[in-house]
């Protein structure tokens, strides 16, 4: 039988050619989005369907995952792709803005994966694929501590959510990925900022700079190796828990992995005076 995969942020990015890929290797796909009647390029897949979704709003994933199961019938993946990052000091932040950073990161996946969790164990099973950061196992960039944390919490969920689901069939996998080119996350930075604090102007500089150049510089991964860890994932070719991707993820990790914690942080630090 044809597989569908469920797929949350699809309307950009790595959400978008995850949806496209899926749907080329014959899957079904239930590609979701906040704003569904602006997608022109999925909607050309006979096998993609497109559902209404902001996974912060546990009316709208009720509404979709319904939908979707009753379209295709079975779901066998869901990929909790959609996100968003904060940055800057966290003494600057509004308070909107730390609450929709862990909405979306962590509470959204929370609300999908219970919205789920009946359909999977009613079928013996399912995966849940939870599109992570390499953020989230190592401190990685200075001014992203609420990014950190939604990313943290995400892989601390991820762990505690498989001891309970093993006994149903239920898998987790974890995709630590880093920055990928074309997948407009500069654009959807949230920065910290108040025109009354400047003390921490040069800091907020540096990482802007740094930014700047990883995404000017060719320095971001190609989204589609991200792409194929999930459907590497999702078709059983790898088993792996936890995969970092990219040379970025993998080479922070490799020097966090090489000293003390406290070496670690002093020498990322330093990157940024």
């Amino acid at each position: 039988m044809t597989k569908t995969v469920f797929i949350t942020g699809t309307s950009s990015g790595l959400g978008k050619l995850t949806a496209i890929r899926f749907a080329q290797l014959g899957w079904n796909v239930a590609a979701t989005m906040r704003t569904p009647e602006k997608e022109t390029e999925l909607s050309a897949y006979e096998n993609i369907r497109i559902f209404k979704l902001d996974v912060t709003d546990v009316g709208q994933v009720r509404s979709a995952v319904e939908q979707a199961i009753a379209a295709f019938g079975k779901i066998d993946v869901v990929v909790n792709n959609a996100g968003m990052g904060t940055y800057g000091p966290l003494e600057l932040a509004q308070e909107g803005d730390i609450d929709w950073q862990f909405a979306v990161n962590t509470r959204g996946p929370i609300n999908v994966i219970r919205r789920f969790l009946p359909h999977f164990r009613a079928n013996d099973g399912g995966m849940f694929i939870n599109i992570s950061s390499f953020m989230g196992i190592t401190t990685a960039v200075p001014l992203g501590s609420l990014y950190n944390m939604s990313k943290f919490a995400l892989e601390g969920l991820t762990e505690g959510l498989y001891y309970e689901l093993k006994p149903f069939n239920i898998e987790l996998r974890l995709i630590e990925q880093g920055g990928s080119a074309g997948n407009k996350f500069k654009e959807s930075i949230v920065w910290n900022r108040d025109a009354q604090i400047r003390d921490y102007d040069e800091m907020i500089g540096k990482l802007e700079q740094v930014m700047n150049k990883a995404g000017d510089s060719g320095q971001l991964d190609d989204p589609q190796t991200i792409v194929d860890a999930i459907v590497a994932q999702a078709t059983g070719e790898s088993t792996r828990f936890r995969t970092v991707v990219g040379a970025a993820g993998n080479g922070l990790m490799a020097l966090r992995n090489a000293m003390p914690i406290e070496d670690y942080l002093e020498k990322m630090a330093e990157s940024y005076r």
